[in-house]
């Protein structure tokens, strides 16, 4: 069976380009626009996340912490995929449980590698 993948991001065209290229390897992938539509649609078993950090309603930090409170998702991979490049925002994702970090705009080769790496 295909791992599910959900792609967090309020940029349409961002959401469209990662799920493009994770459905292009054979991933399934589902969508959320912002941290409280990923929460709401946690109901099947997702293998990955991978969530903009700067989002309305709930941004990616508090999406992770939200998150790894739910014992289903406690080890599930989260990548942040953010224009953020600084290292004090790196620190803050890795303390609230990122598994990793990429920064935008990103090489659709650079973002498999990284799902590979977490998901097979």
């Amino acid at each position: 069976m295909s791992k599910i993948i959900m792609t967090v991001d309020d940029a349409a065209s961002v959401r469209q380009m990662v799920a493009f290229t994770l459905k292009q390897s054979g991933y399934n992938v589902i969508e959320a626009v912002d941290g409280k539509d990923a929460i709401a649609k946690l109901k099947d078993k997702i293998d990955m996340i991978i969530t903009d950090l700067n989002m309305p309603n709930m941004d990616g930090i508090s999406l992770i912490k939200e998150v790894r409170k739910l014992p289903t998702y406690k080890f599930v991979p989260i990548v942040m995929l953010t224009t953020e490049s600084q290292d004090s925002k790196k620190q803050e994702g890795k303390s609230a449980g990122a598994s990793g970090w990429i920064v935008k705009p990103f090489k659709p080769d650079q973002l498999l590698s990284v799902v590979k790496k977490l998901v097979g």
